[in-house]
C-alpha cells in the first residue's frame, strides 16, 4: 500500500448541513480542493455514521479524490448519525428521495460545476444504483461496489426463495443495535440527548418487516433495478468480488446495460473495496481506476475507461482448502461482451442410480462467513464433511479447465413432502482428497416455479428443477475432479423448510451440471496500479489482556444431537478517536440446531455499544438482544434493546412477534 502526501492539489474539508425540502438536515463531511474553479462532486451516503464508524475508511479515499480535484462528499442518512429525522427501513423511498435532493443540492453550490458523481460499497453502492435509476440530472457516473440490482433474491434477505438464516437475523440485529446509537454531542451540541429520545421512540426491528414478506412482491421490487434496468442513465462502473455475495449483479449489469455506459470488474476479494488489502487479495490500484472513471465521465477527459473490455475478471487458480488466503494466484481475463462468445456451455450429465439425499440438520456449518470481511475464518474450510452429508457427483478433469459465469443444475426429484430445499456446491477435488469449495446454490422447492408465488409439492411426484449457481472465475487443474454435491439443509446459511428431514431422492437420469467454460486460450493480460490511499485517520486500537473468543466456534452435543455455531463478526472492536471519542463494540452470534429436527433451529445475536467522550461527560450504551425460534407454522422472534446514558436507563424496550411462515 502507498500512502500519498502529496496532490495536484492541496485540499481543505468542512462539516456542514444539507437542508431537504421538509426542514431536515443531513450531516455532511466535505473534502475540497482549493481552487477558484467549480469542480465536480462526488457523494457517498450512508447510515454509518461518518463521525466514527467509517471514518477510517471515509478518510482513505475522499481526501485522495479531493487531492485530485474533486468535491468528495460523505453525508449521513437522515435519523442516522448526526442527521436530523427519523430512520427509515433500508432503501426506503424516503431515503432515496432524500438522496435525490442531495444530489442536486450539490450540483446547485458555487464550488460545484453542476456534475455529480455517486460511489459506495454496500449500502452505499445499492443506494447508488437506486438512486441512479430515479436519474436526477445532475448524477453523471456511478461506482457501485459489492451491492445488489434484486433486493429479493440478491441480498441478506432470502436467497433461491428460502430465508437465509445466517444474515436475515444477523444484519437485522446489527441494524437494530446500529440504528439506535445516539447523536455525538461534539457535533450536535445539546440537543443530541432529544434527537435520540425521539429516534429510540421510532425503532422497530427490520427483522418483522422481512419476514413479512417471504415471496418477490412490491415491498423487494422497490429499489431493485433489475425491474426496470432502462431507468439507470448515469454510467456505471460495477465492482464485486468473487468471494462477495453480490458479485452475480456485476454480470447482470454488464449484460442488461448499455455497453457504452456501463463497465464490469470482480476480483477475488471478499466484501471491501478492492484497495484496501484485505484477504484475499491480490488489492489493486482501485482509487486510480475510478479516477479514471470519473476524468472521463465527470471532466470529458481521454482516459481510456471505456476502452477497457465490458468485463474484467480474475480466474483463480486452484488453491487448497482454508479459511483466510492472502493473496490467490490467477489471472485477469476481459470480455468484449455478456454472455461472453469467450463461453461455452458444457454439460455433465450425472450418472448412477437413484440416490436418497437426507442430509443432517447441521449440514452447512462449514459453509463459511456470508459476508467475508477479509478475517481469518471467512472462507469456507475444507468441504469433505459437508460433501458426505449429501450425494456427490464427481467429473475428471483431463485439461486444464476455465469456468467463468454462473454454473446451472438440472436435478430430477422425487419428493414425499410439500416443502423442502435442495442446496448444489461446486467443489474442487484434488488428488489428496481435500475438496475447496468453488460456488453454490439454493433451491426453495415451494419456489421453483417463480419467487413471487409458492407452489407446493405434490407428494410423490417427480419434477426436474433448474437453478442457477453463483458466479465464479476459477481454474481446474489437470488431474482434479469436479464435484457436484448435492444436500436437503444447510444451515445456518439456509432456514430449513419444516419438511426439511425428509429429504428427497435424485434421479440421475435426466440430471446435469452446466458450467460455463472460457476459452484459455483467449487473454488479455491486464496489469492494474500499486494500490494508494491518502494518509490514515490516526485511530487507535488499545491492545487487551483478555484472550480473544475465536471467530467462529463449532460445539458438538453428542447426547443431544445438538450443534451450535457462535460467531464474532469483529467489526471493529475497540478504538479511541483523534477527536477524543471512544467506541466500544461487542457482537457474538450463536446459531443451534439438532441433527434431526429442523424445528430446532434457532438464532440469537447480542451487540453491546459504547460511546464516551471523557471530556465532555458523555458516557452512553447500547445493548440488544435478538432471537428467531420457528415452529412449523411461524417465526417467533424476540428482540430488546436497553439504552444507558451514564448509569440511566434512558430507553427499555421488547417486542415479541410471531409472524407466519408463508413461503419462506
Amino acid at each position: 500500500m502507498h500512502i500519498r502526501t502529496s496532490f495536484p492539489y492541496e485540499t481543505t474539508h468542512e462539516d456542514l448541513r444539507i437542508p431537504l425540502p421538509d426542514g431536515t438536515r443531513l450531516y455532511a463531511r466535505v473534502w475540497r480542493p482549493i481552487t477558484d474553479e467549480p469542480v465536480p462532486a462526488l457523494l457517498e451516503y450512508l447510515p454509518y455514521r461518518l463521525t466514527d464508524w467509517t471514518a477510517p475508511r471515509d478518510h482513505q479515499r475522499h481526501p485522495w479524490y479531493a487531492g485530485h480535484g474533486y468535491a468528495s462528499v460523505r453525508v449521513d442518512v437522515r435519523g442516522h448519525g448526526n442527521s436530523e429525522g427519523m430512520p427509515t427501513d433500508e432503501y426506503s423511498a424516503t431515503e432515496l428521495a432524500d438522496g435525490v435532493e442531495v444530489v442536486n443540492w450539490l450540483a446547485a453550490q458555487p464550488w460545484c460545476d453542476g456534475k455529480v458523481g455517486m460511489f459506495g460499497i454496500s449500502w452505499g453502492g445499492f443506494n447508488s444504483l437506486q438512486i441512479a435509476a430515479l436519474a436526477p440530472e445532475p448524477l453523471k457516473a456511478i461506482v457501485t461496489v459489492c451491492s445488489t440490482d434484486d433486493r429479493y433474491d440478491n441480498d441478506v434477505h432470502y436467497m433461491g426463495g428460502s430465508v437465509l438464516g445466517v444474515d436475515m437475523h444477523a444484519w437485522a440485529a446489527t441494524m437494530l443495535a446500529f440504528v439506535c446509537r445516539p447523536p455525538d454531542p461534539r457535533y450536535v451540541g445539546d440537543a443530541w440527548r432529544e434527537m435520540w429520545l425521539r429516534r429510540l421512540d421510532e425503532v422497530e426491528p427490520f427483522l418483522h418487516t422481512w419476514l413479512d414478506h417471504q415471496k418477490r412482491d412490491d415491498y423487494w421490487r422497490h429499489g431493485s433495478v433489475c425491474e426496470d434496468y432502462g431507468a439507470v442513465r448515469a454510467a456505471v462502473l460495477a465492482v464485486g468480488g468473487w468471494h462477495d455475495p453480490y458479485r452475480d449483479t456485476v454480470l447482470r449489469l454488464v449484460e442488461h446495460l448499455p455497453p457504452d455506459r456501463v463497465r464490469g470488474l470482480i476480483g477475488p476479494w471478499p466484501h471491501q473495496y478492492p484497495d484496501r488489502g484485505l484477504p484475499p487479495g491480490p488489492a489493486i490500484g482501485f482509487l486510480q481506476e475510478t479516477l479514471r472513471w470519473w476524468d472521463h465521465w465527470l471532466k470529458g477527459k481521454d482516459t481510456g475507461a471505456m476502452s477497457e473490455p465490458l468485463l474484467r475478471s480474475y480466474v483463480m487458480e486452484a488453491h487448497p482448502p482454508a479459511t483466510v488466503y492472502d493473496t490467490l494466484p490467477g489471472r485477469w481475463v476481459g470480455e468484449p461482451a455478456w454472455p461472453s462468445p469467450n463461453v461455452t456451455t458444457v454439460t455433465h450429465a450425472l450418472r448412477g442410480e437413484p440416490v436418497l439425499v437426507r442430509s443432517p440438520q447441521h449440514t452447512g456449518l462449514d459453509a463459511g462467513r456470508f459476508f467475508p470481511f477479509g478475517n481469518e475464518a471467512d472462507l469456507p474450510p475444507d468441504q469433505r464433511e459437508e460433501d458426505a452429508r449429501g450425494a456427490c457427483f464427481d467429473f475428471a478433469v483431463p485439461e486444464e479447465t476455465w469456468v467463468l459465469g454462473r454454473p446451472r443444475v438440472r436435478l430430477r426429484l422425487t419428493s414425499e413432502v410439500p416443502r423442502g430445499q435442495v442446496i448444489a456446491r461446486v467443489c474442487d477435488v484434488a488428488p489428496d482428497g481435500s475438496s475447496t469449495l468453488v460456488t453454490r446454490g439454493v433451491m426453495n422447492l415451494s419456489a421453483r416455479e417463480g419467487r413471487d408465488r409458492t407452489v407446493p409439492w405434490i407428494p410423490g411426484a417427480t419434477e426436474d428443477v433448474t437453478f442457477e449457481l453463483n458466479g465464479v472465475g476459477y481454474a481446474f487443474p489437470p488431474g482434479h475432479r469436479i464435484r457436484l454435491a448435492v444436500s436437503s439443509a444447510y444451515w445456518p446459511w439456509i432456514w430449513p423448510q419444516p419438511d426439511t428431514a425428509a429429504g428427497f431422492t435424485l434421479d440421475p437420469s435426466g440430471s446435469a451440471l452446466e458450467l460455463p467454460v472460457r476459452a484459455r486460450a483467449v487473454v488479455s493480460p491486464h496489469t492494474f496500479e500499486e494500490p494508494e490511499q491518502s494518509e490514515p485517520l490516526g485511530v487507535a486500537y488499545p491492545a487487551t489482556l483478555d484472550e480473544p473468543r475465536p471467530e467462529r466456534l463449532v460445539v458438538r452435543d453428542v447426547a443431544k444431537g445438538e450443534w451450535r455455531l457462535e460467531v464474532d463478526p469483529r467489526y471493529g472492536g475497540t478504538r479511541m478517536y483523534p477527536d477524543g471519542l471512544e467506541f466500544t463494540e461487542d457482537a457474538l452470534e450463536t446459531y443451534t440446531i439438532r441433527d434431526d429436527d429442523p424445528l430446532s433451529a434457532r438464532t440469537r445475536s447480542d451487540w453491546s455499544i459504547r460511546l464516551h467522550r471523557p471530556e465532555l461527560a458523555w458516557d452512553t450504551t447500547i445493548r440488544t438482544r435478538s432471537e428467531i425460534a420457528c415452529t412449523a407454522e411461524d417465526f417467533l422472534s424476540s428482540n430488546e434493546v436497553i439504552c444507558t446514558s451514564g448509569e440511566e436507563v434512558v430507553f427499555h424496550r421488547t417486542w415479541e412477534q410471531r409472524i407466519p411462515r408463508t413461503a419462506g
